[in-house]
């Protein structure tokens, strides 16, 4: 005996797209990713490549190259002259963990409602605006003898000659430049800092006030977990930044009285002597640093905020949850019905399910 059971609808569980492909649309989404891909690939990823190989040559601009294969690797790490390039990268690190606590401190003041606010925002983030040539000639003439930082500290009591050469002694021509490199980028991250701080609902400060937790506490509870993403990203940026260090000391001293960074260095041994593959092999190894200290930065910011969540890592993993099992729900439905349907079929004319008779 056969019995005609209610027809079992896929229609009512998968959810169905009446709507076909729109297939210009695409195309037009097509197009308009291809130019910005193809300018990528033209001008980065093509020359990077090209000059992984120039490195495993000796070679000149003009001239035919001779391969000498590690040679300009192995040079890069026993001459000296290279090797303290790379420690003076050191200098601007400290400087940029400083930059980046000041601006943290700044903007958590700046953040909330102060009087002059407005103005203080302004004025810290201006010289993120200058050209970074007019920077280097601005402290150029600052610190230069007699002019505009040893006047003002005569003004304070100091006598000249008691005062170094900001630019020439090398116990502090360093530490120069990087108070100029600074006192260039603190704004930027300072209003990065702010505008994560602004995004942080209030009423989390309202319940912590009622809690009793002071201002640190609020800071340590409250901002810092707020904020991880944007204070990871500038963490990062400042010290990539660091590593390649430039403008400065290029437009402030030229690279003298052991200033040159890694990458003045690699600038006057790929236009001044021309040693295009031993260059080519120093902005290899500038990049593979630059993702070391990146990948290691990104490890110890994961392990000190590895308690820090403000509940939304929870709810990503509880809606991830939630979404496999009605997946799975789907796939087990359509194994029931026969001539299951896909999980989203296109055009009008598809089928909404078939009778299951027993």
């Amino acid at each position: 005996m056969t019995t005609s059971q209610p027809a079992v609808s896929t229609a009512e569980a998968v959810p169905f797209n009446k709507q076909p492909r729109d297939w210009k649309k695409i195309g037009i989404i097509v197009l308009f990713c291809a130019l910005p891909i193809a300018l990528l690939v033209v001008f980065t990823y093509l020359p990077f490549f090209q000059m992984c190989g120039y490195s495993f040559y000796k070679m000149k601009y003009i001239g035919t190259p001779k391969f000498i294969g590690l040679k300009n690797y192995t040079d890069i790490f026993t001459r000296p002259d290279l090797l303290a390039t790379l420690k003076l990268s050191l200098y601007y690190m400290v400087g940029a963990l400083i930059q980046v606590a000041l601006a943290l401190y700044l903007a958590t003041v700046l953040a909330f409602k102060v009087k002059g606010g407005s103005f203080f925002k302004g004025a810290m983030f201006f010289p993120y605006l200058i050209n970074g040539i007019a920077i280097g000639f601005i402290f150029k003439f600052f610190y230069t003898r007699g002019y505009v930082l040893d006047s003002v500290l005569q003004w304070c009591g100091f006598s000249l000659d008691n005062l170094p050469y900001w630019l020439r002694d090398q116990k502090v021509n360093n530490w120069s430049l990087v108070a100029s490199s600074v006192w260039r980028y603190l704004g930027q991250t300072m209003i990065l800092f702010i505008g994560a701080i602004m995004s942080i609902d209030g009423s989390l400060y309202e319940a912590a006030e009622i809690d009793g937790a002071n201002k640190w506490q609020q800071f340590k509870h409250i901002i810092l977990p707020g904020i991880q993403t944007i204070l990871v990203l500038n963490i990062i940026l400042s010290i990539t930044g660091s590593l390649s260090a430039f403008e400065a000391p290029y437009v402030i001293t030229s690279g003298a009285n052991g200033t040159g960074t890694f990458f003045v260095q690699m600038d006057k041994i790929a236009h001044s002597d021309q040693k295009v593959g031993l260059a080519s092999a120093m902005a290899v190894v500038l990049l593979v640093i630059i993702m070391i200290c990146a990948l290691i930065q990104k490890v110890v910011m994961n392990y000190l905020f590895r308690d820090a969540d403000d509940g939304t890592a929870k709810a990503r993993k509880h809606a991830q949850k939630v979404e496999k099992a009605r997946k799975k729900a789907l796939r087990n439905q359509n194994k029931v019905a026969v001539g299951a349907a896909p999980l989203f079929k296109n055009g009008s004319n598809a089928n909404a399910g078939t009778a299951v008779e027993s």
